[in-house]
């Protein structure tokens, strides 16, 4: 008998069902919100489809409220949302919110990146459409790309990559591929913030071993967006012996932003710890919310601690820290 839509083959709590004629039902991050101009920030935004051609790979650009310079440029950010690599998308509302409230904030033009997600698109595809999506933008660096936006307003010398859990991955991941001399990054990448970074492995370290409800949770992830990947490949275990080094990271800057009751947070501070000794040239600094789980700032952008967190970000992306030209 063909199995029908019904019939139930996995859950992964929250985030999706999977059936066993092969739907898959998304159970958050399913809702959408349209770009335009947001009325408390200023900030405008639209879509660019078409990104990669036959994909549903796509781009929300946000612009602050400009003065009277129609010409301002601003540093460039390119955003990588989280959601395991399986739910979420820019039009999320919980992430055009946070999109509009950091970019007013930090008074950048930033990208918002959409990916293929897992399990119907297992990695690599993510780090592959990100990847050409980073290219697509890089291509308006001498100011004739498709998007005027981008050509008039993007400051291609201020640079920065940012993305909160699986987006946080994705970004250590392109930085890391832009640290190879034959990338064709024909321009610097000033500095990757990663917030609540989904990294993990194989060996408990830290806390993770106190709470092994959750951390089983965690560990079904991987292999459900990544079947072919072992516990402790380097996409999710930067630091994973065998890998590559840190060393070789595509930035200048980092800044790790962990939460104290988040299970992941210990792979973010030993990422921190393993980059800073190791020989890379660059500058890495963390931060970390007391008493708060994994990604609470997106849940409430008006709690002291989401606000703190965005004046780091802030403060990270107007560095006055440019490139030796």
């Amino acid at each position: 008998m063909a199995a029908t839509s019904n019939e139930l083959d996995f859950e992964f709590h929250p985030f999706i069902r999977v059936y066993k004629n092969g739907h898959v039902q998304r159970l958050m991050g399913t809702d959408s919100t349209p770009p335009g101009t947001d009325p408390q920030t200023g900030v405008s935004s639209k879509d660019v489809t078409n990104i990669i051609p036959e994909t549903e790979v796509y781009v929300r650009i946000y612009l602050p409220k400009l003065s009277s310079n129609n010409n301002q440029k601003f540093p460039l950010l390119v955003y990588f949302h989280g959601g395991g690599f399986l739910v979420h998308t820019p039009s999320s509302s919980i992430y055009h919110n946070y999109l509009n409230a950091l970019v007013a904030e930090s008074r950048v033009i930033a990208v918002s990146v959409h990916y293929r997600r897992a399990p119907e698109y297992p990695l690599p595809i993510a780090y592959e459409d990100s990847w050409a999506a980073f290219q697509w933008i890089i291509s308006h660096s001498n100011g004739d790309g498709p998007e005027d936006l981008l050509n008039h307003h993007a400051d291609f010398r201020r640079v920065f990559l940012s993305g909160d859990s699986a987006g946080g991955n994705i970004v250590h991941n392109l930085a890391m591929a832009a640290g190879n001399p034959d990338a064709g990054v024909n321009l610097e990448i000033l500095g990757i913030a990663l917030v609540d970074p989904y990294f993990w492995g194989s060996d408990p370290i830290g806390s993770e071993g106190l709470d092994p409800e959750r951390k089983a949770h965690v560990d079904r992830l991987w292999p459900l967006v990544c079947p072919s990947c072992p516990a402790d490949d380097p996409w999710i275990n930067p630091v994973a012996k065998g890998g590559p080094s840190l060393a070789e990271l595509g930035c200048r800057r980092v800044l790790v932003s962990v939460a104290e009751k988040d299970v992941l947070k210990d792979r973010g501070w030993l990422y921190f710890q393993v980059l800073s000794r190791s020989r890379w040239m660059g500058m890495v600094e963390i931060h970390e919310a007391e008493g708060e789980e994994h990604c609470f700032h997106l849940h409430d952008l008006d709690c002291e601690k989401a606000k703190e967190r965005m004046r780091r970000l802030a403060d990270f992306f107007n560095s006055d820290m440019l490139p030796i030209v």
